[in-house]
């Protein structure tokens, strides 16, 4: 609005550009002040509730009526009278939850998947000079509670004692060519602070011609050429962690596809093979009934916060989950490290791979993993899934290290789901920096901002050797 047309409006004078407010009526100074201020509220209102409406995230203060039905704010439950460590109410609980029990739902949901069945993980790394590696593993799982008729994570808790076995797991790789056939043997444990052996790990020596059994990882070890540790991959107990509920959010984006890759080929477990639009590929795949209208997950936002007594000097003291409201899957994970800053960041994309678990039955189709202090990314796809209940026969042959020997070339599924070329690599996960602040420290250092910011102009990955060659409208 013209400032001489809202003196009109407001006096019924014209004021003439130039022409002096000596002679205008007496009130006409504070008529304009009000009108001013009350132009300016109404537009700072309109600003400030468009703000609101954009704002995806809340805080505990700020639950809805209907969530906070659904949860329990406790923060001291009764325990189980074997295992103290343990809620006395039996998983998978009821509403209203705790943030301990939402931390329990979670860990239903590790990488690698609680029960058995067959995949190829199909891997790739990219340090940030664009350095490109990739791997193939075929991987039979076998989950020990299915023998006893338990399934998924109520299966370890109730059907493992601590010390007893929950996972075998036969890997031979199958990519790079120099690897071929490679094969090894992992065995994890139920433990807690009296049996702390966590994994087994076996290799086969040719030129010892023998098994040799590795010294057990420890928990902050990372994979070989990985981002992520083994924590990361086969979950962490939920009850080494303190937790707590920070509010809600709302995701819209998980793992980033470049431009450059607008389709990606996904495998059938009979070899056969089909293309999708990766825009296309939703957070929780097409059988999640949950999603908001404009499609994105409403999830809740807990803070695990190490135990020191059952983890002293924990590479993650703090770590944020994102779960979906319904059924805890973790979609976004963040670590965070001793001095307190950001330092990695876990990204999925989930679908419905075991209908027969129902809620249970979801599981990695994308995995992201960002190691924010190196920039250095790894992804993981589980290619060819298919459920597999292990005869006795194979659970003695091909999930012992006394396998390794034979030297046996398994039939490996198949897979053409790998990255190319570092051009067509994902997108490092957004920050969002604006949610949760008190709780989030982010420090980068400069030369990765500025990567940062080559890829959302370019809409792919940019190297420091080049330019972005896209525009932010075209990524948009």
């Amino acid at each position: 609005m013209q400032f001489s047309l809202f003196i009109y409006a407001t006096t019924g004078r014209r004021h003439e550009p130039g022409a002096s407010m000596a002679g205008q009526q007496p009130g006409l100074w504070w008529v304009l002040v009000l009108g001013t201020l009350l132009c300016w509220g109404v537009l700072r209102g309109a600003a400030g509730g468009l703000a609101e409406e954009e704002r995806t995230w809340r805080s505990v203060t700020e639950l809805s009526k209907e969530e906070l039905g659904v949860v329990d704010l406790r923060t001291a439950t009764p325990r189980d009278p074997t295992f103290s460590y343990l809620p006395a109410e039996r998983y998978p609980f009821s509403p209203p939850y705790t943030a301990e029990e939402m931390g329990y739902r979670a860990m239903e949901f590790s990488h690698s998947p609680r029960w058995s069945c067959n995949l190829i993980d199909v891997t790739g790394t990219l340090t940030s000079e664009g350095y490109l590696s990739t791997s193939k593993l075929y991987s039979p799982i076998f989950y020990v509670p299915n023998a006893k008729g338990l399934t998924g994570f109520a299966g370890e808790l109730y059907g493992a004692s601590p010390g007893e076995p929950t996972r075998q797991i036969t890997g031979q790789d199958v990519f790079p060519p120099e690897a071929y056939g490679n094969q090894m043997v992992l065995i994890q444990y139920r433990t807690d602070q009296e049996h702390p052996t966590r994994w087994d790990l076996y290799f086969y020596s040719d030129g010892l011609r023998r098994v040799r059994r590795q010294p057990s990882p420890r928990r902050g070890d990372k994979l070989a050429q990985g981002a992520e540790g083994l924590d990361d991959i086969f979950g962490r107990d939920p009850w080494e962690f303190d937790w707590e509920l920070l509010g809600t959010d709302v995701l819209f984006e998980t793992v980033r596809f470049p431009l450059t890759r607008p389709t990606v080929t996904l495998a059938r477990p009979d070899g056969t093979f089909y293309t999708v639009a990766t825009k296309s590929l939703r957070l929780m795949g097409e059988e999640y009934p949950f999603y908001t209208p404009e499609g994105g997950v409403k999830c809740w936002v807990v803070k695990a916060r190490v135990k020191e007594k059952w983890l002293p000097h924990y590479y993650a003291p703090m770590i944020l989950y994102w779960l979906d409201q319904h059924y805890f899957y973790p979609l976004r994970i963040e670590q965070y490290g001793r001095d307190g800053t950001l330092s990695f960041i876990e990204t999925r994309l989930a679908t419905l791979l075991n209908p027969a678990l129902g809620d249970k039955g979801y599981g990695i189709l994308f995995n992201h993993y960002w190691d924010v202090t190196l920039d250095y990314m790894r992804y993981s796809v589980h290619d060819a899934h298919e459920v597999r209940e292990w005869s006795k026969r194979d659970q003695d042959v091909f999930f012992n290290p006394a396998v390794l020997p034979r030297k046996w070339y398994f039939a490996p599924l198949k897979s053409q789901i790998e990255v190319t070329a570092a051009q067509q690599y994902f997108l490092r996960p957004t920050l969002d920096r604006d949610k949760f602040p008190q709780e989030r420290k982010i420090v980068l250092p400069p030369e990765l901002e500025a990567r940062i910011r080559a890829q959302e102009a370019a809409g792919h990955l940019v190297f420091d050797e080049e330019k972005p060659e896209l525009t932010s409208a075209a990524h948009e």
